[in-house]
């Protein structure tokens, strides 16, 4: 698979904020890239260098074969956007607000028409084509949104933050859509604060803080980074929870934290070997688990580990207002 996306060094300054400050990051072929980091990281402002709607101060990106600075045209030919809100017309219905994004890409008036068509049946929005899009829940408006990027069959799909405001219904059917647009070969740049998001969809991730990537590679890779996983096991006789507190304390050395509603007791561990010594002294302790896990680090413990903080906190005081834009652009 060959590289579709690839900036070096791109550095951009509003004023006195640092919007980014050298970032690297690359996205293969019929892959998403997650582009994770709290509000003012610098997230939004690499995708708008990446889709031509800013000139970065340093650097340089290509994307599709193509430098955004020098062959922005030809780069704007490939892309697909859609931006932190909805930017469908609310009073027009559907089929008319794909059509007339449709013709202002210069397909001509039955090709607009049987585009329209084909997006909103595959985004299942057929039922609701006649339907003003004010009529439209949430969901419905990003899948829209969505479709309103595909008009022009972008070889690259820009989704800045797709699921914003969205409830968890509606924030599956957009991941369903995500899915499907990457199945038909589309490369997608991703960017989130939601760690469930970027886990859920990314093949790889790059976590943004103050302008710069600080950590990339896979799920895996990233939570393999903290050097830890997390014990879990609660006793099948709640009355047992003080005992089996104590063992694990014993065995990992760490304060375990206790969930008193469920009894669950839960620690760091850095050697999966501490498993099997539980195991071992449950036995000659005779306490029955109930539930007993050796899991990985969650993305939000690997955000927090790298960051100090969690990944819905701003990244630096004054970056969030460079850091937004609105829009979806085909």
């Amino acid at each position: 698979m060959d590289e579709v996306i690839r900036a070096e060094g791109l550095r951009k300054r509003f004023g006195e904020t640092v919007a980014l400050d050298g970032v690297d990051i690359s996205a293969r072929r019929g892959t998403v890239l997650g582009v994770l980091g709290p509000n003012g990281a610098g997230k939004t402002t690499a995708v708008r260098v990446l889709a031509t709607l800013l000139r970065p101060d340093a650097g340089r990106a290509v994307v599709s074969g193509y430098d955004v600075v020098k062959d922005a045209v030809r780069v704007r030919a490939k892309i697909g956007l859609t931006g932190q809100y909805a930017s469908v017309d609310e009073e027009l219905t559907g089929t008319e607000n794909l059509v007339m994004i449709a013709r202002l890409l210069d397909l001509g008036r039955l090709e607009a028409k049987a585009r329209a068509r084909q997006l909103l049946d595959r985004f299942r929005l057929t039922e609701a084509a006649s339907r003003a899009v004010k009529t439209y829940s949430g969901g419905m408006r990003r899948r829209l949104d969505l479709a309103a990027s595909l008009i022009n069959h972008p070889e690259v799909i820009y989704l800045d933050e797709p699921t914003t405001g969205l409830d968890p219904r509606a924030r599956n059917e957009v991941w369903d859509t995500v899915r499907d647009v990457v199945a038909d070969g589309a490369t997608v740049l991703l960017t989130t604060q939601y760690l469930e998001e970027a886990d859920a969809l990314a093949d790889r991730i790059a976590v943004f803080d103050h302008g710069r990537v600080i950590a990339e590679g896979t799920s895996d890779d990233l939570k393999a980074r903290t050097g830890r996983q997390t014990l879990a096991v609660r006793a099948a006789e709640p009355y047992r929870t003080g005992q089996l507190t104590a063992i694990v304390a014993e065995l990992t050395r760490e304060r375990p934290e206790v969930q008193e509603a469920t009894g669950l007791v839960m620690a760091p561990v850095s050697d999966p070997g501490v498993l099997s010594a539980l195991v071992r002294r449950l036995d000659e302790a005779s306490i029955v688990a109930a539930e007993l896990a050796l899991r990985m680090p969650s993305l939000d413990e690997v955000f927090l580990t790298l960051t100090g903080r969690p990944a819905d906190g701003p990244a630096q005081s004054g970056a969030a207002g460079s850091d937004q834009f609105e829009g979806s652009v085909a």
